[in-house]
């Protein structure tokens, strides 16, 4: 499966847990309610997943993690704020960076319709960004 197909099953997978509990709840309980239907879909993935980063050559102690990476090829962060800022798109972009990966969904599960919540963010394609 490329990142696209990847990207429709974890959004089902999203809509479903939306459809089931709607907003107010807690980041982390969504992140588990998405790990269980990604793994009820078949899909391998890795969950709050250290990102290690060098810098001018060194690898530093310091690392960042990343929510969950759906088979080494699409990092999800998940959110459950009352509104998506540039900094949360800029997190995700970094992450992406990093691990040379080409595909991040952010996910706000804060949100009447969870589809308003998804935002889809390609390594190297730099889209404006909305004045908030």
């Amino acid at each position: 499966m490329n990142e696209n197909e990847l990207s429709k099953v974890i959004v089902d997978a999203c809509l479903e847990i939306h459809k089931t509990f709607g907003p107010g709840l807690l980041e982390s309980v969504y992140e588990e309610f998405l790990c269980r239907e990604l793994s009820l879909r078949g899909l391998t993935f890795k969950r709050q997943e250290p990102i290690s980063v060098s810098y001018k050559g060194v690898k530093l102690n310091c690392s960042f993690r990343a929510d969950i990476i759906v088979e080494d090829l699409v990092i999800i962060e998940v959110k459950a704020i009352e509104k998506v800022m540039p900094v949360h798109k800029a997190q995700l972009l970094t992450y992406l960076k990093i691990t040379d990966k080409k595909l991040g969904l952010l996910i706000n599960f804060n949100e009447a319709l969870v589809k308003d919540g998804i935002h889809r963010l390609i390594n190297g394609i730099i889209e404006p960004l909305k004045k908030q």
